[in-house]
């Protein structure tokens, strides 16, 4: 109930104007395991259309009052203990630098669990979620650059707006409150191979850049997982930015998250599709999946084998590239064929047949 009486206060004062789409949006992170959600959804509505409270009143004092905070780094602890705070990403990157050892979190929404479900002792933290310039996100003539720290709330919109179908996804992605607090750079970072973020990013072509205190790399995306539980990353190193080139009228981007349950879900796989068309053919593709390996990881030997052709053609091809396990989410055999069929689908939706999305 705190919950969904949260999610709901947020919302009264984030919009003017409450629709009863918001108000689904807004609480689908609260499960509700005693009572239909209707009339928690009417209760919302009827709440934030006559939102009057103490935040309210005293909104002009506690803004004031914020104002006055100091805005340079904070710490607090020892050497052995310590949680860190920088203010800015220059400090960011010196202290990871200083003390390569540490935990750096931002929304903590992998970590947290750690703690919370397997009572790991977190003793050294950094903390990048005052950095502001860390989570920068903005066009450039190149494409879209993404800081690393910037949420998937920061960075969603100017997304969707680069690749709809990012969009897409993401919205099925947690809910408000985790896509609050989850970052961009933290999903690539934790290098999980069911992460939403990294196939998708990865067919666009996407570039990471890596710093460690004042020495910057460049590198494709997806040469930076090695192996599970392993990236190209060296002590003291941050995932510092993410750019995704822009996207020619030739080019055509389709992702898809499958998971048992519509919204907020672990995948059991996500498909992500990059076609360069000259006419009916294929001149470029890139084809990267989520769940089919121990990494994320792109259809090189299907990309080959598409290359050159037509459309009608690909339909031929079989994607063959990856030997995923079973688990509680997906058999192997199921994860195979989905693959197949998700190249199928993104082929009809390019060639223009079943454009429609269809829920899946």
């Amino acid at each position: 109930s705190p919950g969904f009486v949260m999610s709901l206060f947020a919302l009264g004062h984030e919009k003017q104007v409450v629709t009863r789409d918001d108000v689904v949006t807004a609480v689908a992170g609260n499960l509700c395991r005693c009572t239909g959600y209707r009339p928690i959804i009417d209760a919302g509505l009827k709440a934030c259309a006559a939102l009057e409270d103490q935040f309210t009143a005293d909104a002009a004092h506690s803004i004031a009052a914020l104002a006055t905070i100091d805005d340079g780094d904070f710490a607090s602890g020892n050497a052995q203990h310590f949680f860190y705070s920088p203010a800015t990403a220059k400090s960011l990157a010196e202290q990871v630098a200083k003390q390569p050892q540490a935990r750096v979190i931002s929304g903590a929404t992998d970590v947290g669990l750690w703690v919370t479900k397997q009572l790991k002792d977190q003793k050294q933290i950094i903390y990048t979620g005052r950095a502001r310039d860390f989570a920068e996100v903005r066009n450039t003539e190149a494409g879209l650059h993404i800081g690393a720290g910037a949420t998937y709330t920061d960075a969603m919109a100017a997304l969707t707006k680069h690749a709809p179908d990012v969009g897409a996804v993401m919205h099925r992605l947690g809910s408000v409150q985790v896509r609050n607090m989850g970052t961009i750079g933290g999903n690539i970072a934790n290098g999980s191979p069911i992460g939403d973020m990294p196939p998708m990013l990865m067919a666009l072509g996407a570039t990471l850049t890596l710093r460690a205190g004042e020495s910057e790399r460049h590198m494709p995306l997806e040469d930076f997982f090695i192996d599970y539980g392993k990236q190209d990353r060296t002590a003291g190193e941050l995932v510092w930015a993410i750019d995704v080139p822009v996207l020619s009228p030739s080019q055509h981007f389709k992702a898809y998250k499958i998971s048992k349950r519509f919204d907020q879900d672990i995948s059991a796989a996500l498909g992500a599709f990059l076609f360069r068309l000259e006419g009916d053919v294929i001149s470029e593709i890139r084809i990267a999946f989520g769940g089919m390996a121990a990494t994320p990881k792109r259809a090189r030997q299907t990309e080959a084998a598409l290359k050159g052709r037509t459309l009608q053609q690909a339909f031929e091809i079989k994607l063959d590239d990856f030997s995923p396990l079973s688990d509680m989410r997906a058999s192997a055999h199921y994860r195979n064929e989905l693959a197949q069929g998700l190249l199928t689908k993104a082929l009809m939706e390019v060639q223009g047949v079943g454009s429609t999305r269809i829920a899946l």
